[in-house]
Parts: C-alpha cells; sequence; structure tokens
C-alpha cells in the first residue's frame, strides 16, 4: 500500500485532482469529510465538542452549527487549540481505519487541506502538491465560490505560504493549465504513484 498526502492552497484545484486519482483508481480518504462524520449528532466527538464550548455550538437539530463554531475558535488561538485536540485524534484514528481497509495493494489518497500547516508531510510515502498562482486561487475563490475578495485573500493568507508547501512535495501538480493538460499530468502522477507501490511491495 503507498500512502499519498495530497494538498494545495485552498481555489488550487485540489478537490478536482482528487476526483481525478479517483476515477484512476485511488482510495481517498477525504480529511474534512473525516472531520465531520465524527462530530455527527451521536458521536462521542460531538459530546466532547459540547462539553467544551457549550450547546450553543448547536444547531436546532443537534447537530454542530459550523459557522457558529469556527466564529468562536478562529478569533481565539487558544480555543482552536482545544478544538484541534479534540478533532485531530479521532480524525486520524478514523483515517487509519478507513485506510487499513483498503486492499493490500491500493494508492491510498490523504486530501489534507493542512497538511503543511500541521507538519504532517512525515505521515505519507509521497506527498503531491496541488499548485496554483495566488492569482488564480483568488479568481476561482470568487468566481467559483461567490466569496468577496477580502475573505478570499484572508482565507489564503491563513494556510501555508505556496513556497511552504512546495517544499514538502514529493510531486507538483500544476494546475493553472486547461483541463486537458491538468488530466494528462494525473494520469502521468497516478502512473508513477501505482509504480511505487508495486516497488514498495
Amino acid at each position: 500500500m503507498l500512502k499519498v498526502g495530497l494538498t494545495g492552497g485552498i481555489g488550487a484545484g485540489k478537490s478536482e485532482v482528487s476526483r481525478l486519482l479517483v476515477e484512476q483508481g485511488a482510495v481517498l480518504i477525504d480529511a474534512d469529510r473525516v472531520a465531520r462524520e465524527v462530530v455527527a449528532p451521536g458521536t462521542p466527538g460531538l459530546a466532547a465538542v459540547v462539553e467544551a464550548f457549550g450547546t450553543e455550538v448547536l444547531a436546532a437539530d443537534g447537530s454542530l452549527d459550523r459557522p457558529k463554531l469556527g466564529s468562536i475558535v478562529f478569533a481565539d488561538p487558544g480555543r482552536l487549540a482545544v478544538l484541534n485536540g479534540i478533532v485531530h485524534p479521532l480524525v486520524g484514528a478514523r483515517s487509519r481505519e478507513l485506510e487499513s481497509a483498503a486492499a493490500e495493494d491500493s494508492v491510498v489518497v490523504h486530501d489534507v487541506p493542512l497538511l503543511a500547516e500541521n507538519g504532517l508531510a512525515p505521515l505519507y510515502d509521497v506527498v503531491v502538491v496541488v499548485d496554483a498562482s495566488p492569482e488564480t486561487q483568488l479568481d476561482r475563490l470568487v468566481r467559483l465560490r461567490g466569496m468577496t475578495e477580502q475573505d478570499a485573500r484572508a482565507r489564503m493568507a491563513a494556510q501555508a505560504t505556496r513556497e511552504k508547501r512546495l517544499e514538502i512535495a514529493d510531486i507538483v501538480i500544476d494546475n493553472d493549465v486547461p483541463m486537458e493538460e491538468l488530466q494528462a499530468r494525473v494520469r502521468e502522477v497516478w502512473a508513477d504513484l501505482v509504480g511505487r507501490a508495486h516497488a514498495s511491495r
């Protein structure tokens, strides 16, 4: 099994690349999706969050009110650390569970938005970084996700720098290109990953 860490700045097109890798045959473990799963209603994770932050972080239906929780933790690094202390171990455990369910010869791609920020590169056999210029990122966030330019810039500034991400990359996928070129590059990267997976067996 080859463990791949996939990351990229917001708006770089990481989701598109992970979708293309799945089409090629990758097993995808999406850290964001897992993070939502571990705090779903009825989970110990949600109970721990409520214990730490109070019932005001719950929506009317008993699920986690993400925007409300976000407004609390993003304004206060101490509170954010508390939240991460609850959620990160649960995400790690669930991700390992999903990984161990994959076939022995799989290429398992972990889609991890904050891989560089959280110093997680050593956990993976290969780190793939989806790269796009800040201008491209900004354009996509405003045009495709409907963010204000100010909001988009703030989100980008809160992440690791482009340089820091590229420093940890074993493979870089340039996503400042037309879709056909991106698809061709992903096929090339997939062949490389499959080769590495077989070599490591």
